[in-house]
């Protein structure tokens, strides 16, 4: 997923030691990635210069980031994300539970991260090994919000229908993203967000001339 946040840090249970030793080493890895390749650019960028600007080893980097690729495009709130779907009241609308949710995860993180957004998306967009691996890791997500689907919907997780229904709504998300960074970011990031649910929720009409 594009990087958001749906909830701020004193909203979430607080984590143990090891835990949050965890999220800062990947947190220094990610902004040593992002700040090296705004300084020369995303090929100019080797896992060496990250090891050595987030002052941990080549071997850290690439114990909690498989690939260059992963640390552009991995972030902590795929299973915040789930919670908050989860946690919302079991009779709302599921499309009306997802509307929110997502609307919220990109306001918070459009807010607090919006240079970093940017870069992202437009690392999507521009450099074809990024776009690739993004395809590999939307279906990590799509196996993650398959049990919300399945469980919203009381069908089973592996069925067909909740597998295409989850990446489409996987693949509508990236979609956006590569959008909104194709058109120059003019467009409301959550307008875009709305437009895709729409198209997904109700299918696509013929547009009136």
């Amino acid at each position: 997923m594009t990087p958001a946040r749906t909830s701020s840090p004193t909203d979430r249970p607080q984590l143990g030691l090891r835990e949050r030793k965890k999220i800062k080493t990947r947190t220094a890895i990610r902004d040593a990635t992002y700040a090296l390749i705004e300084e020369q650019g995303y090929d100019g960028t080797t896992i060496e210069q990250i090891a050595e600007r987030a002052e941990v080893s080549p071997s850290t980097v690439f114990r909690y980031f498989p690939t260059k690729e992963d640390i552009v495009l991995t972030d902590e709130y795929d299973a915040v994300l789930l919670e908050e779907l989860r946690a919302r009241p079991a009779d709302e609308p599921w499309a009306d539970s997802l509307r929110y949710v997502m609307r919220k995860a990109i306001g918070v993180g459009a807010a607090e991260e919006p240079e970093i957004t940017r870069l992202r998306s437009h690392l999507m967009v521009q450099v074809p090994a990024v776009r690739s691996r993004m395809v590999e890791s939307m279906a990590v997500t799509g196996r993650l919000l398959a049990s919300a689907v399945a469980a919203r919907t009381g069908r089973a997780e592996d069925s067909l229908e909740v597998r295409v229904y989850t990446m489409s709504l996987i693949g509508g998300l990236a979609e956006i993203s590569l959008y909104w960074a194709e058109n120059d970011f003019r467009d409301d990031l959550r307008e875009l967000l709305d437009r895709a649910l729409d198209v997904i929720e109700h299918g696509l009409t013929r547009e009136k001339p």
